[in-house]
């Protein structure tokens, strides 16, 4: 491997690069075997499905599978809208600062989640990017909040586009991601990237898919054989974090990647396209549905202490597991905390 002593870290954010599109065939909703036995491991507690009685139904398979099918639709709908506008969008407001952005588009495609969603379940709580004010503190408010006074037990958490900087551009690099929480466990989660026509989904206990075929986290075991992504986020605090991680990480890792939308890093490490993604600060709404499916495609997700990522949680890293301690051992040593 070459060893690169200093790259000036503004150039190094500036370098991400595309994968060629694909065309898949239609999703399945639900596996036939389930299993709904919590099961516990040595390293993480990470509870798969469970048969269970709430104010709102009992989660048999047939809901689940029903569940999962909305939360498709909705992504679809959502990506549609996504594809009509796929040359770039103007901006409408500029949100905690001028890098963070909304178009008209945003809550278009919320909304659309929203109805979709809600016409099947109108008892269900929903939070949405769209619904909440701009900065951390408010985000991490809002579901803290949504968490506390979630009476039926269920919250969907949706960010209608993410990668709008991407999608203002016209860089096809943009997506709905729509995860579905179950008394504060995250239990489904669907990414849909339009512009390649590739679904991702997983139920918890079930393995993650994309397009009707089972996907697997990478088997790099070597920081050094591994493809990190990571973000160039729009808060000074974070982008600060990415700079220190920069040329700490740049000569120990094979390459790393900036695609702009953390919905997409976590599908593709839960794929195995990247090795691992980690970001100082997200929303809940960028991480839940990404969450699940490295989870259920056998890599791991957490803060950046090394415990299992939840949905307040606002540092994460999510892995194929073999690397993933060492990978926040070097975070550490670059200063990020």
């Amino acid at each position: 491997m070459t060893h690169v002593s200093f790259i000036p870290p503004l150039l190094l954010l500036l370098h991400f690069e595309l994968l060629t599109a694909a065309a898949f065939a239609p999703i399945p909703l639900l596996h036939p075997q389930i299993r709904r036995a919590w099961s516990t491991s040595p390293q993480r507690t990470t509870p798969t499905f469970m048969t269970t009685t709430t104010n709102d139904s009992t989660l048999t398979e047939d809901h689940l599978r029903a569940l999962l099918g909305v939360a498709i639709a909705a992504s679809k709908k959502a990506g549609e809208i996504i594809l009509g506008n796929a040359g770039g969008a103007e901006v409408t407001e500029r949100k905690a600062n001028s890098r963070d952005l909304l178009t008209l588009v945003d809550p278009l495609c919320e909304k659309t989640i929203r109805e979709t969603i809600l016409s099947s379940y109108p008892s269900h709580d929903f939070l949405g990017e769209e619904d909440v004010p701009p900065g951390a503190e408010a985000s991490a408010a809002a579901i803290r909040e949504k968490l506390t006074n979630n009476y039926s037990g269920f919250l969907w958490i949706v960010d209608p586009i993410d990668g709008t900087s991407n999608f203002v551009h016209g860089i096809p690099l943009c997506m709905p991601s729509i995860a579905l929480a179950h008394n504060g466990e995250i239990i489904l989660g669907v990414i849909h990237d339009p512009h390649r026509d590739e679904t991702f989904t997983a139920i918890r206990g079930h393995g993650a898919y994309m397009n009707n075929n089972p996907i697997k986290v990478g088997t790099q075991s070597s920081l050094g054989d591994a493809i990190v992504a990571m973000g160039s986020p729009p808060a000074e605090t974070s982008m600060n974090m990415s700079l220190l991680a920069l040329p700490h990480l740049m000569p120990k890792v094979r390459t790393i990647r900036m695609l702009g939308s953390a919905a997409l890093m976590l599908a593709w490490v839960a794929c195995g396209r990247l090795t691992a993604y980690w970001e100082y600060d997200l929303s809940s709404w960028d991480v839940a549905a990404g969450s699940i499916l490295i989870e259920e495609a056998g890599g791991e997700m957490s803060n950046l202490d090394g415990r299992r990522w939840d949905v307040t949680e606002r540092k994460i890293c999510g892995s194929n597991g073999s690397i993933h301690q060492v990978l926040l051992e070097a975070l550490k040593e670059a200063g990020v905390a």
